[in-house]
């Protein structure tokens, strides 16, 4: 009579000598994957970003429906003055430098390390983009390190003005209210490229917080960044990409 042999249950271990190859061989997807990411959006305009879908579900949470207003507008069509406004109020060296403004950063570090009850932000409108576009909110040193990472891919493979188109039409800018064109239409009742000097530097004054702060119901301290936005503006001159 034939004996039946059982199923060994014997797991087999893991080799730890094939780490490292297991190990390279993940950054090297990581890479590979982020590097055709980047380049792809290069010519593709991003349909949604991570902070979308939170706002959505933080929505859904509150009772309330989706709300996501977007309306894609290229960078040669927008008003000169949301332009500017964005450089003026939120990154004057965006032409020049590399993707950091490492004095920017020093001054946001040394006011943090002071007061960490209030947040100083030194991130250029390029890192801005890559957190937007590619990551999730949040403050972690984690995701600072994959900013800085994004930040270099987008300054490597993108224009000057891609960045800055890309910027300007996915930033949050409102409540369910994301890129110029929206928040022109919602505050103004007209295309963001007929926005002029002072409806621009308005909207970009209520950047840092769109949701505590709006173009419709100014406080004096946004009055006062709008001043000196628009007083930026005259010192930046006309915008001119190389």
């Amino acid at each position: 009579m034939a004996v039946k042999r059982g199923k060994s249950t014997k797991k087999r271990k893991f080799d730890f000598r094939n780490l490292p190859i297991l190990i390279g061989k993940c950054i090297l997807w990581f890479f590979l994957s982020t590097v055709l990411w980047v380049l792809a959006y290069r010519f593709i305009n991003p349909p949604f970003t991570s902070l979308m879908i939170l706002r959505n579900i933080e929505r859904k949470s509150d009772g309330k429906t989706f709300k996501t207003e977007k309306d894609w507008v290229k960078l040669s069509e927008m008003s000169d003055q949301i332009k500017r406004a964005a450089i003026a109020g939120e990154d004057q060296k965006f032409l020049h430098h590399w993707g950091f403004d490492m004095k920017a950063i020093g001054r946001a570090y040394s006011a943090n390390k002071g007061d960490s009850t209030k947040v100083k932000g030194g991130s250029t409108i390029s890192q801005q983009t890559a957190k937007n576009v590619f990551l999730w909110p949040g403050r972690s040193w984690v995701r600072k390190g994959f900013e800085a990472y994004f930040t270099v891919l987008i300054e490597m493979m993108w224009s000057k003005q891609r960045i800055l188109e890309v910027y300007l039409n996915v930033i949050e800018m409102g409540d369910g209210i994301y890129g110029a064109e929206a928040a022109s239409q919602s505050y103004y009742g007209k295309s963001c490229r007929q926005l002029n000097r002072s409806e621009a530097a308005l909207i970009v004054a209520c950047f840092p917080n769109p949701l505590r702060w709006t173009p419709s119901h100014p406080t004096l301290y946004i009055r006062h960044k709008q001043y000196l936005i628009m007083k930026n503006i005259r010192n930046l001159g006309p915008v001119k990409f190389k």
